[in-house]
């Protein structure tokens, strides 16, 4: 198999599990589209032929323990397909860089020159390595917020209070108290240093001595000892979508860490926490609520008024004879969901019996109990417990 193979295909795709799928998840899902898609079952079907050759080759490679650990690497290190194999493409990468960035690798067309300078370490195929830095992302930020039942169906902006690490305002973010740091010998500025893992190919892990950054302070800042990094405390305004659940983790793109040296923010995760309603409850995208009836209402039948969350009550018909337990749905009075549309309200009947009778209400009642004394609403319960 080729190693374009290894870094365009998803075989958990093909095979339609998730990435963390155990074995036996691979196994039963490989089993079902082969039994569908192989050629015993559809001759002279050139399409499902092409499809189980897929499969059997996704199961050869994910139904193996070291092949799926070097293709996951091997994923990992490209993003899944970003970089593609050049021609000569075999046990190892042979990547040609003009073709990747539009231009010729060994005048630099259109990347500046210097290009050994990005990809010298992290390949570990050796050639000119420069000394330039490169930037560094911000790191991610978690945080948590706890919003009110109707803030988390309608939305809301709260404050967030998060801390961090941001460039030291001491020597600029360089680590060095006089602004001048040194290229790290170790990794010649990348911040990378390349680790063998089989299969022809090399990982990267952050250089040890530089801890990832590519310099090294000769005099080492005294608010950050040479890291270049200090925390940081702010306040930030972050919009809650409507519609989010409890237990939900959001995540803000750039709202993270500021980074180095150019580098783009890093992300913010915000662990939602919603707090219950004395009288709405929620079931996905539709809000439920149970609404008390009278005798008369649910055997009569009648109109009954419903509290929505935050708008106008809406008005329900009760049928004749509606049981205790009955749920009607009230379109368009539920959750945001993420189109913009809303859920329903659904509204569970509970017939409400009174405490106390006393009066015409008493005498009415001793009058329907004898007009239906002939009446035995538990006599199907014993029939049924018979049995056979």
């Amino acid at each position: 198999m080729s190693t374009k193979d290894f870094i365009e295909k998803d075989y958990y795709k093909v095979l339609g599990v998730p990435k963390d799928a155990t074995e036996a998840e691979i196994k039963k899902a490989y089993r079902k589209l082969a039994r569908e898609f192989h050629p015993d079952a559809n001759k002279g079907n050139a399409k499902a032929e092409e499809r189980f050759k897929e499969i059997s080759e996704a199961n050869d490679i994910l139904g193996d323990a070291k092949k799926r650990k070097e293709y996951d690497e091997a994923r990992a290190l490209f993003g899944n397909g970003g970089f593609r194999p050049g021609p000569g493409a075999g046990g190892s990468f042979n990547f040609d860089l003009g073709d990747l960035f539009g231009g010729n690798a060994q005048s630099g067309g259109g990347f500046g020159g210097g290009i050994g300078d990005v990809f010298g370490g992290l390949f570990n195929r050796g050639g000119t390595t420069g000394t330039r830095t490169q930037p560094r992302r911000g790191q991610d930020i978690e945080s948590e917020v706890t919003l009110s039942f109707t803030e988390a169906i309608e939305g809301a902006t709260v404050p967030l209070r998060m801390s961090s690490q941001a460039p030291c305002k001491a020597c600029s973010g360089t680590g060095d108290k006089n602004g001048t740091p040194r290229v790290c010998p170790t990794c010649v500025g990348t911040g990378q240093v390349a680790r063998g893992s089989g299969g022809g190919f090399s990982l990267t892990d952050p250089c040890p001595d530089c801890k990832g950054r590519g310099l090294i302070a000769e005099h080492p800042c005294l608010e950050c000892k040479g890291s270049g990094r200090a925390k940081s405390s702010r306040t930030m305004q972050v919009r809650i979508p409507a519609g989010v659940t409890d237990g939900q983790r959001i995540r803000l793109r750039g709202k993270g860490a500021p980074g180095e040296r150019g580098g783009p923010a890093g992300d913010l995760y915000v662990m939602v926490h919603v707090g219950e309603h004395p009288v709405f409850g929620r079931k996905g995208d539709n809000l439920t609520v149970t609404v008390p009836v009278t005798f008369a209402e649910a055997a009569l039948g009648g109109e009954v008024r419903v509290p929505t969350l935050g708008g106008p009550a809406v008005t329900l018909k009760l049928p004749p004879g509606t049981p205790n337990g009955r749920t009607m749905r009230a379109r368009g009075k539920g959750a945001v969901r993420k189109d913009g549309t809303r859920g329903d309200l659904l509204v569970t009947v509970e017939v409400s019996v009174p405490k106390d009778v006393s009066g015409k209400a008493r005498d009415a009642l001793e009058a329907y109990r004898e007009a239906t004394a002939d009446e035995d609403p538990r006599a199907e319960l014993f029939e049924a417990a018979k049995g056979d």
